[in-house]
Parts: C-alpha cells; structure tokens; sequence
C-alpha cells in the first residue's frame, strides 16, 4: 500500500504554495473559464463568488461512498457557487443561487477541526475548484492547528491542472465528476463545450498523483474515484467514458456509477432531460461498464 501523505509534507507544500495560488484569484485563473476578474476586488468570473470563501453547510455526511462516508460519516463542506451551469443540478440554490456565508481562512480550518473531532473519517470539500487557493490557506491553519484526517476533493472534474499541480501532495483522494463524453452536449446541458477534452486530461493528472483508491477497514485513505451520473437518453455518453477510464487511466479504477438522476434546476425546459431514467437505460449503462472492464467501484441500485 502506498504510504499517505505526511502531515509534515503538507505543511511544506503549503507554505511554499498558498501565496503564488493566492496570486491567481487577483486575475482569476483558478479555473479553465479562464475569466480574467478580480475576484480579491470583489469582480466576479463564471462562479460568481469572491476571492472569500462562501460556504453552504459543514456537516458530518452519511450518504457517499461507503469507502468515504465510512461508520462515523464524511466531514463534507459544502462550497457556494460553481464554474459549472448544469441545468439540472440537483443542488442548484447552492451552486447556482450562491447560499451561503462567508468564512475567513481561520474559521474555515476550525471548521475543520470540529469536523474532525467529531470523528469524521476525512475533510471532504464539496465543488472546490473556483476555491482552491483560498481552501490551501485555511488548510495550512488547519494542518499547524493539528488535522490528520485524510482531504476529499470531490469536484465536478473540471478543474485546472495548474491548480492540481499546485495541490499535488495534498489532496489524498480525489473524487471528481465525469459528466460527458460530447462537446456539444456539455455546452447544452452545462455551458462548457471543452468538458471532455479538459475532463480527461484533470482525470489523467489525478490518478497520476494519488493512484488506484486505497482503503483500510474499509474506509479511503488515498486514491482517485470517480463518479458518473447516467443520463436519460444517454446524453452522458457512459459506454465511451468507461473506455476511456479503462483503456487510458486503468482498469482497477473505483467508479460510483449513479442511477439517482431526476429532474431538477431547469430541466424540464429539456425534453430528453424532464424525466427520470428508466430502468433499460440504467441497464445500458451497467453493462457498457463490465464490457470496459471494470469492476471496482459502487453501483447504485436503480429505484424509481
């Protein structure tokens, strides 16, 4: 098993990172939208929010993988605001509505901390990609301060491989969104033709950091995981994007496959869209998986 990343190591990282990230958000960069703001002047790109980290809840969370939620629950912090606009996200008024508050660098990381000794299994910061600097400074408070537990980036898996770069060494497990083999599809539902293009490249780059997902007693302690969210009318184009984990990442990968889609946000505006999945479709999806290939991972029991 390979051995997880030292608190000490962190701290390193960090302290030699957090100020040139910090430099991205000044014209902002942190993200592939590449839009050029200021967010430290309070401008605002895609994601609409600040350089100031704005957070919805932080809570222990019972409902993710089982390698991530555990026995005693997942820490998750839920991050206000996305550079996604997927039409029918389940948790709009969060990442599309911006709820929230806002949170300094310090009470961030000792929301960390109670997290922590409360027992979650991990620190799991829920859409982090437009965030990334301002989480590494509340992450170095948090890691002087005495954080052990393992960090989740769970994020819809388009993210900036600078950004990677500049976390390599931290983060222990990545758990990033797949969402959509097509361009075309992407800018419809999601306004961003270059998803997959960018999407595989992200995928690519954090398996490389963190490998294959590693547990103990059946809890993650590093690695990638990947989810993917079947789409009515195969929209999400599964078949192609299990190849691609399979032929081009590797074949041990963990993947959570989801059948949980309903309509939600501004979906009903979509007609391929305004309709749960049906029970061939979840099928579809499930046997484009084991011909990749794979065989690690979670399937979610189709329910509707």
């Amino acid at each position: 098993m390979t051995e997880p990343f030292s608190v000490a190591s962190k701290i390193g990282i960090l302290e030699k990172n957090v100020s040139i990230a910090l430099e991205y958000f000044a014209d902002c960069t942190v993200c592939p939208r590449q839009c050029h703001v200021d967010r430290t002047s309070g401008e605002l790109g895609e994601c609409a929010m600040p350089a100031r980290l704005k957070i919805s809840s932080a809570n222990l969370h019972h409902g993710e993988e089982p390698p991530i939620s555990g026995t005693a629950g997942s820490g998750t912090i839920f991050l206000s605001g996305c550079n996604l606009h997927c039409q029918y996200c389940q948790n709009y008024p969060i990442s599309q509505y911006g709820h929230g508050k806002f949170y300094s660098a310090r009470e961030t990381a000792n929301m960390m901390k109670s997290l922590q000794n409360r027992g979650a299994h991990n620190i799991n910061f829920v859409t982090p990609t437009h965030y990334v600097p301002a989480l590494m400074e509340a992450l170095l408070l948090a890691y002087r301060d005495g954080l052990q537990i393992p960090l989740v980036y769970n994020s819809s898996g388009f993210d900036s491989l600078e950004m990677l770069g500049l976390l390599d060494g931290i983060i222990d497990i990545y758990m990033p969104d797949m969402r959509y083999a097509d361009a075309r599809v992407a800018a419809l539902l999601s306004d961003i033709s270059d998803y997959p293009q960018i999407n595989r490249a992200v995928i690519k780059e954090m398996h490389r950091q963190v490998g294959v997902l590693q547990t103990v007693d059946g809890v993650a302690q590093r690695g990638l995981l990947i989810r993917h969210l079947v789409l009515p009318d195969n929209l999400a184009g599964s078949a192609d994007i299990f190849k691609f984990i399979a032929d081009e990442v590797s074949r041990d990968t963990h993947v959570s496959v989801m059948s949980q889609y309903f309509p939600a946000y501004n979906a009903c505006h979509y007609s391929q869209l305004d309709r749960r999945l049906t029970a061939d479709e979840y099928k579809a999806a499930l046997e484009a998986f084991e011909k990749a290939g794979l065989g690690n991972g979670y399937i979610q029991p189709y329910a509707h």
